[in-house]
């Protein structure tokens, strides 16, 4: 692998891809250290020592921005008003008309859809700005922490405005340098940020977990966790590769003097079909009790006192709950992803078909019943690989962060292997050894 790269480094379009792609990494990391103007940095880097660095509430918001969303740094929203604009634009897609037209436009209706992906990017990242700067204004983003209330010290109207102008700026300036990368660099820009995001956050978790260890100064627990690291992401690698091939043949069509078809392909039905969209749904969906309890004054009444002591991590119906959510929405993302009777009807209007399955409706229902089988193993297993961080919480005292766990070892795996697999298919054009030999 090591070698490949350094044939890489040596081919000059790719070296140039590959150092371009470099720069825009070191540019978005300094913008995630520079704080917003209007923030005391002492008083947040106080709060963050005392405080531990996940956050109940915006702890995957942080994760995706790379720690710089505690910070209140320019770059503090990161990539997270992208996502959940890509997500929402996804869903609509399958219950807006005009959505779905545009999407079976080709190249220009999907110019079109990512001008409104834009659009709303900056829509939420203004809202989620503003919601931010009200958190951090009246002290809860560290609760706590004594100094969380000088974390801004000018409330004034015109300080709160250029908050979060500034932030709202970052977050499009975020979004300009992975269409950068995807377009002159290597790998999607986006995926290439928030694996750069997540990674940043390894060190400091790992550290942490061998400072809280007490066997052998903490070394054993470090050690522990690096192989448990391993055998995580050879799971991960093994599930997010496996996939169940549909045989298709195209009947052989004359045309003129010509013949047509007569091919074999598959169709690549994968595992984990979902990908981390059901972690992020479920997350996020489990933070909404809390954040009302939060921000709605409901912490000294009964359901109030119920959801503070049962909606944390570690308890039974915080578990369970989690995991019976992103069962369900493994199926739910699937359904509204993968549509089988399109894919049924395209078969048969170019002459393929299912060994064995009649064209049409018998074929579609014969891939629904597929998917819907495939599908139970691989909500489960996003269930279980959710779930490592919260028993890591209890094993070994790790923050919500913890590096080999959860949607951060999700998506650092899957950018990788995209990232990889990019990379050999340019080497083996020029007729190079690849990464998987």
């Amino acid at each position: 692998m090591l070698t490949a790269f350094a044939r890489a480094f040596k081919t000059p379009d790719l070296r140039k891809k590959l150092l371009f792609t470099l720069g825009i990494i070191v540019l978005y990391r300094l913008g995630a250290h520079i704080p917003v103007p209007g923030v005391s940095y002492k008083s947040v880097q106080l709060c963050l020592d005392q405080a531990q660095s996940g956050n109940n509430l915006l702890g995957l918001a942080n994760l995706f921005s790379g720690g710089a969303l505690l910070q209140i740094t320019i770059f503090a929203l990161g990539i997270m008003p992208y996502i959940t604009a890509s997500i929402i634009l996804q869903l609509l897609t399958v219950v807006i008309p005009r959505l779905e037209a545009l999407k079976k436009e080709g190249q220009s209706g999907t110019a079109k859809i990512t001008q409104y992906t834009r659009y709303l990017t900056v829509a939420l990242a203004i809202l989620q700005g503003t919601g931010l700067v009200a958190t951090a204004r009246t002290g809860a983003l560290f609760s706590g922490c004594p100094a969380a209330a000088n974390i801004v010290p000018d409330k004034s109207i015109f300080i709160t405005l250029v908050m979060v102008v500034t932030m709202t700026t970052g977050t499009a300036v975020v979004m300009w340098l992975g269409e950068l990368v995807t377009d002159r660099g290597v790998g999607n820009g986006m995926s290439i940020l928030m694996f750069i995001s997540i990674a940043a956050g390894f060190p400091g978790a790992l550290w942490a977990i061998k400072k809280q260890g007490e066997l052998a100064d903490g070394w054993i627990e470090f050690g522990i966790v690096i192989l448990v690291g391993f055998a995580m992401v050879g799971l991960v690698v093994f599930v997010e590769q496996a996939q169940r091939r549909i045989p298709v043949q195209y009947a052989k069509r004359m045309i003129g003097r010509k013949s047509y078809g007569g091919t074999s392909t598959y169709i690549p039905l994968k595992v984990n079909q979902a990908g981390v969209i059901p972690v992020i749904f479920a997350s996020s969906l489990l933070y909404i009790p809390t954040l009302i309890v939060q921000f709605g004054g409901g912490g000294k009444s009964g359901w109030g006192t119920w959801i503070q002591a049962n909606f944390v991590d570690g308890k039974p119906i915080y578990i369970a709950t989690y995991f019976l959510l992103i069962v369900f929405f493994a199926f739910f993302y699937v359904a509204i992803s993968f549509n089988p009777e399109e894919v049924a009807d395209n078969m048969k209007k170019y002459g393929g078909f299912v060994p064995g399955i009649r064209a049409g409706r018998p074929t579609a229902e014969y891939l629904s019943y597929v998917l819907n089988r495939i599908t139970w193993p691989g909500s489960l297993y996003l269930g279980l690989i959710a779930l490592v961080p919260t028993m890591a919480l209890a094993g070994f005292g790790a923050n919500q962060d913890f590096p080999f766990g959860g949607t951060s070892i999700l998506i650092i795996v899957g950018v990788g292997l995209e990232t990889v697999k990019q990379i050999e298919s340019q080497l083996q054009q020029r007729n190079y050894e690849g990464f998987l030999r």
